[in-house]
């Protein structure tokens, strides 16, 4: 008799465990999204994306430069008060 409770009662748990799975999705896992057929069949690209050509000129990166070293100057002296 307790036998068959114990069983009646280990299935209602599995069913209660795939139906929890079921709701809350996969088990979290590191990495990323997996890479499926599926996916890509669904989305496909219409036309691929354009490279950027250049980039920032010898000036721009200069003057990009000065203004960071200005940046952290000022926030060591804020931090150093």
């Amino acid at each position: 008799m307790t036998e068959n409770i114990l069983a009646l009662l280990v299935a209602e748990r599995d069913k209660l465990n795939r139906a929890i799975e079921a709701l809350q999705g996969p088990i979290k896992r590191r990495g990323g999204p997996r890479k499926t057929l599926s996916a890509a069949a669904v989305a496909p690209q219409s036309a691929p994306a354009k490279k950027r050509k250049g980039g920032m000129s010898a000036a721009a990166r200069k003057e990009q430069s000065e203004r960071m070293k200005a940046y952290w100057a000022a926030k060591r002296r804020k931090q150093g008060k």
